[in-house]
């Protein structure tokens, strides 16, 4: 068989369902395991789809967004493990930006209340209240699926502030084209607290690599990546261009 023939084959395979198995590309194709192994790597570098443990996942959409609640359900145990080791970076007396990401939400039962938080997620509010942590809310309007303050007037108030660290979702991670997330004005956001802020760290669980979303937030080197699961040929791929720590639980 053709090697196009295959990859048309692999393309079509994944168009009916989201994953694939390794083995059953490997029957479907009548190929050896060595063989779709260097087609997958072949089509993730052509942005067809994106390796996984085992064999291939399709890519989501450029402008797919979930809404904050589905974002909160998706790999909880994943997320929680990232953020607590995310809150055991901030010290007391630091001040921080919280981005308005699901993962970075899960930070703050974990957080010290010694600190100050600025944050543009409407949902981290009350939780940071809770812990009697002193929290300012940037304006702006109110983005309906993820709860963000987003626009004009809060990407103006957050120039008013300086940041000893960060901590960012995205929605892509990508070697060559860097943090991604699917709403322009969100990413403004997220770019701007990066640049006001000592340290920037993005939370981001194994499914957000290879993924390419519409609008840029920064190259990859902007930002330390903690995450919870890489295998080794991707930690080192990732790693070349920017510092990782995966976290265990």
């Amino acid at each position: 068989m053709l090697e196009t023939e295959r990859h048309q084959m692999i393309i079509d395979a994944l168009k009916n369902k989201n994953t694939v198995k390794l083995q059953e590309l490997v029957e479907l194709t009548n190929s050896s395991e060595s063989t779709i192994r260097r087609d997958l790597t072949q089509l993730e570098e052509g942005k067809f789809l994106k390796r996984v443990h085992g064999g291939a996942a399709r890519l989501q959409g450029k402008l797919q967004e979930p809404s904050m609640t589905e974002k909160s359900s998706k790999n909880l145990q994943a997320k929680r493990v990232i953020a607590q080791y995310a809150a055991g970076l901030v010290e007391e007396g630091d001040c921080i930006y919280l981005d308005a990401g699901s993962t970075v939400l899960e930070m703050i039962p974990f957080l010290p209340s010694t600190i100050v938080v600025v944050t543009n997620g409407l949902m981290h509010a009350n939780e940071l209240l809770d812990k009697k942590i002193k929290t300012f809310l940037i304006g702006g309007n109110i983005k309906p699926t993820t709860k963000a303050m987003i626009g004009r007037g809060a990407l103006e108030s957050l120039t008013h502030y300086r940041f000893d660290k960060c901590f960012m979702g995205v929605n892509g991670i990508h070697p060559q084209l860097g943090f991604t997330t699917p709403d322009q004005e969100e990413a403004m956001i997220k770019q701007e607290a990066i640049s006001l802020s000592r340290e920037a760290f993005v939370l981001a669980d194994e499914t957000k690599f290879s993924e390419i979303s519409f609008a840029k937030i920064a190259d990859l080197h902007a930002a330390t990546i903690l995450t919870n699961e890489l295998d080794v040929e991707t930690k080192e791929q990732y790693g070349s261009k920017t510092k990782i720590k995966v976290v265990t639980s």
